[in-house]
């Protein structure tokens, strides 16, 4: 029944909440933290949070000074990931996949909104997409990135791609690393379901990249896994909290939650 009322307001929220947005666009609206644009995405979060019993808690976000530029890096292991973090951060845009920009209404509203769609299956497109998003950051924006790349299975932290942390670099801005816990028993990848629960969102401590160049990217990707992982250790006993790996170079497979 849970999951039937969420594919419910789902269904209806993006229809609402996306048409809101687009007329907006179409009327020329201005953009910003307080704008509608801002607005209906929290509206739209808050609607299928709602729905499906989900409680966000957010973890450190007194950290932050409001409206500073920044990337937000964030590990994804559910759906639920994405409607969480609108409800736990200010204005914002998203990296996100091409795939999701053929949503009906979602994929225009979301660009509508800010999001940032990336084209991973062609390389030249994707860095064109971060140096779109670099530019953006410069103006005083914020934008949150999934260095993995995909949902995960558990909740361990998976390689992460080096496109963001050259974002991050070529911005200025610092990265937020953030940890997500919780979305997978709400919403879990290998399931069409949705039930009850809280999810946690830890905001840690921004990692500048000032002064940082290209050559660094690596060692910057490597330094925020380690944060995030530290943090599923600590806060929620994930162990190991990076995907182990094996002799030969490559990353044991990790086992489908129960």
């Amino acid at each position: 029944m849970r999951t039937a009322w969420t594919a419910l307001a789902l269904g209806v929220g993006t229809i609402l909440f996306g048409s809101i947005t687009l007329l907006a666009e179409l009327l020329g609206r201005p953009h910003g933290p307080d704008s509608i644009f801002a607005k209906t995405p929290r509206w739209w979060a808050s609607w299928l949070l709602k729905a499906a019993g989900v409680k966000v808690v957010v973890h450190g976000g007194d950290t932050l000074a409001p409206g500073a530029p920044r990337v937000f890096v964030a590990n994804h292991v559910s759906w639920f990931d994405i409607p969480s973090m609108i409800a736990a951060l200010p204005h914002y845009g998203f990296v996100a996949k091409r795939e999701l920009e053929k949503v009906p209404f979602f994929g225009a509203a979301a660009r509508a909104v800010g999001v940032i769609y990336i084209d991973r299956e062609n390389r030249k497109a994707a860095f064109s997409a971060y140096e779109d998003a670099a530019a953006k950051i410069r103006r005083g924006h914020a934008v949150l990135v999934y260095p993995e790349g995909t949902r995960g299975y558990g909740y361990a932290l998976r390689p992460f791609k080096k496109g963001p942390f050259v974002l991050a670099i070529s911005s200025g801005a610092p990265i937020v690393p953030v940890v997500i816990y919780g979305t997978i028993e709400v919403n879990p990848r290998t399931e069409f379901r949705a039930s009850p629960g809280t999810v946690h969102i830890h905001l840690l401590e921004p990692i500048p990249t000032e002064g940082l160049t290209y050559a660094d990217r690596t060692e910057l990707a490597d330094r925020v896994q380690q944060r995030m992982a530290d943090c599923l250790q600590r806060h929620h006993g994930v162990e190991p909290a990076i995907e182990p790996v094996t002799p030969s170079g490559a990353r044991q497979p990790q086992p489908m939650p129960v």
